[in-house]
């Protein structure tokens, strides 16, 4: 179009006019000085210098102090993962002393026992126990070689354990008073009232063959008797947790033993076999 290159001449010419009167300004600049006899040129461009330059410097330090921030973060997170396993070792050994200090309790309480009763005992330690829930037995280290033999009590410091029904040369198995197979002489330490506790298979213990006349209350302490040839007298059971009647007769009447066979972890056999009054048999 015709129009176009006179518009093109008139674009280059603000173009150079601008161009003409920003150079003719910077000569000036130069050419003026401040008060102090600094060019007023060299002023301007020092201060737009500087703060490009504080600009950098802000940047940089910026960019340092994130690096020693996480340069520090790094260092702080060593520092928690040594003190994070620092501190499960230290856990762990107080656990190690804990178990220690727990099973040197149990020996010195049942060399107390041991001491105390008038039967000789040896030692055992429990090395497993039963597979089925239906049969409730521990494992011993004990047998025959360390004169055990079938029948034999097995007893704790807190009470009656079992009996010993197999006797290899080296372990022995015992059946638990809980066992709903396991049977024991008792007698009520308070009145002298006499019968009979049996395994549940559970927890817990009932006790039969009560007359019905026999003075029974709930939290009596329930011992051993000594009429069954097994268990030595006056070792304890447990305690009466329930009374019921059924007419003149006892309906039920349950014991919770004084014995935690979830926790046995040692025992005492008693290698001297009771005196059942009347037996004549020695």
């Amino acid at each position: 179009m015709p129009g176009m290159p006179l518009l093109d001449i008139r674009q280059r010419t603000g173009y150079l006019f601008v161009a003409l009167t920003i150079g003719h300004v910077i000569l000036i600049s130069a050419q003026v000085t401040t008060q102090r006899g600094v060019p007023l040129l060299e002023t301007a461009t020092f201060g737009v210098v500087a703060e490009v330059q504080r600009g950098v410097a802000a940047l940089a330090g910026g960019l340092s102090g994130a690096w020693d921030g996480y340069v520090a973060l790094q260092d702080t997170r060593a520092e928690n993962v040594a003190l994070r396993e620092e501190v499960a070792q230290l856990q762990v050994e107080l656990q190690e002393e804990r178990a220690v200090a727990g099973q040197s309790r149990q020996l010195q309480e049942l060399l107390d026992l041991q001491t105390r009763v008038s039967v000789t005992t040896t030692g055992a330690s429990v090395i497993a126990g039963g597979a089925s829930p239906d049969f409730r037995t521990i494992t011993i280290d004990k047998g025959a070689g360390a004169a055990i033999g079938q029948d034999m009590a097995v007893i704790s410091p807190s009470g009656v354990v079992g009996r010993v029904v197999t006797a290899a040369p080296r372990a022995s198995k015992v059946q638990l008073l809980i066992d709903r197979n396991a049977a024991a002489g008792v007698i009520i330490e308070r009145s002298r009232a006499q019968g009979v506790v049996v395994g549940s298979g559970g927890d817990l213990l009932a006790m039969e063959y009560v007359a019905g006349s026999a003075d029974l209350r709930e939290g009596d302490l329930v011992v051993t008797s000594g009429i069954d040839g097994i268990y030595p007298k006056g070792f304890l059971i447990g305690r009466i947790e329930s009374v019921t009647r059924n007419g003149q007769d006892y309906g039920s009447i349950v014991v919770r033993p004084s014995v935690d066979f979830s926790s046995l972890e040692s025992v005492l056999v008693v290698l001297t076999r009771p005196v059942v009054p009347g037996d004549d048999s020695e």
